[in-house]
């Protein structure tokens, strides 16, 4: 019977859908050149990309990953570990990293620790058993488990968001430590004396206790045999409410306090605000100053004075490290070091 009289159509055989030879003959090149378009796109020009790009769109092809990473022994994805999802500095960082490494055709596996080292370590073995061919990190502070299966997985590893002289790999960051004792010498400089280091420092916040510590280290050096002003909280959350509760706290614990260091912009924010209401005035009373430079602080009145980390620049910077080192590329840096800025404004 044929067609017309009524027979069956014969059916395309299950799961064999569009090929890359369908792609190739919409888009008027080889199979070759969509190979490269799609696994190594910065080595196709923009206009083939570009027909390519819309020949997939037009014949609906998908791309089979699965064959093509044990073809090449490369999965074209990349892991990133970072501690929290609610920080928008850290959600800053991923964005610009993510925005290098997919201009050159990876995609990204995310991984939220929580600030707990054992949850990195589990989410460090789970991200591997992926195969990504690098790994990001936020942070310097590691288990012993997850440092072995870091240098174990013979794939390159950045750590970020700080800075100490022998990482695991490859490091892009900035000294916690220098930008702390940089803002101590800054307000006593102006006349503080009775400076109070304020904030949230969770277990595992390895960079939140580098400030603290080196909080404690500068003033014990500007003021030898005086106890430094410390006040800590492990329980609470990073909101502006936490800021007005740790000014109370440091009030009602060292009412002679004339300046407060806080963690977080987010901390210094809520205690900015939380003056106005007990009619403490800043900075003539109490000079106030944060940590990260947050857009909220320049729009404060009075303006918060803070430290200025680069946080897109850390992203960039760590995505085109990474993307070096997956391409063997002998000439790119290890150690990156980004610095900090003081922003003098008008708390403190």
């Amino acid at each position: 019977m044929t067609e017309e009289s009524g027979s069956p159509r014969k059916r395309r055989r299950k799961g064999s859908g569009v090929t890359m030879a369908d792609v190739a003959a919409a888009a008027g090149v080889s199979m070759q050149t969509v190979s490269r378009a799609l696994r190594f796109p910065e080595t196709v020009t923009p206009e083939r990309r570009k027909a390519i790009q819309e020949a997939i769109e037009k014949t609906h092809y998908v791309h089979n990953l699965a064959a093509s990473h044990l073809a090449s022994h490369k999965s074209n994805t990349v892991a990133a570990v970072i501690p929290t999802l609610s920080a928008s500095v850290f959600a800053e960082t991923i964005q610009h990293f993510s925005g290098v490494l997919h201009e050159a055709g990876y995609q990204i596996f995310l991984g939220n620790t929580d600030y707990r080292l054992e949850r990195e370590e589990e989410i460090i073995r789970s991200l591997l058993g992926r195969r990504p061919d690098g790994i990001f990190i936020i942070g310097t502070h590691h288990s012993r488990g997850s440092i072995s299966l870091l240098r174990r997985a013979g794939i390159p590893v950045v750590e970020g968001w700080d800075f100490i002289k022998k990482p695991i790999d490859r490091i892009v960051g900035f000294s916690n430590a220098d930008a702390i004792t940089a803002m101590v010498q800054h307000l006593v400089a102006s006349g503080r004396r009775y400076i109070v280091f304020a904030g949230v420092v969770r277990k595992g916040d390895s960079r939140a206790a580098a400030r603290r510590a080196a909080f404690k280290a500068e003033m014990e050096k500007i003021f030898p045999g005086e106890k430094p002003r410390i006040v800590i909280s492990t329980e609470m959350s990073v909101e502006m409410k936490s800021g007005v509760e740790l000014l109370r706290r440091a009030l009602a614990r060292y009412p002679e306090a004339d300046a407060m260091m806080f963690t977080s912009d987010i901390l210094a924010s809520g205690a900015l605000l939380g003056t106005q209401r007990i009619g403490i005035t800043v900075p003539q009373r109490l000079a106030i100053t944060g940590f990260g430079d947050f857009e909220l602080a320049r729009h404060l009145l009075p303006s918060l004075t803070t430290v200025a980390v680069p946080s897109a620049e850390i992203g960039r910077r760590a995505g085109q490290l990474l993307l070096g080192a997956m391409r063997d590329d002998v000439s790119s840096e290890n150690i990156i070091d980004v610095g900090f800025k003081l922003m003098i404004r008008e708390s403190g």
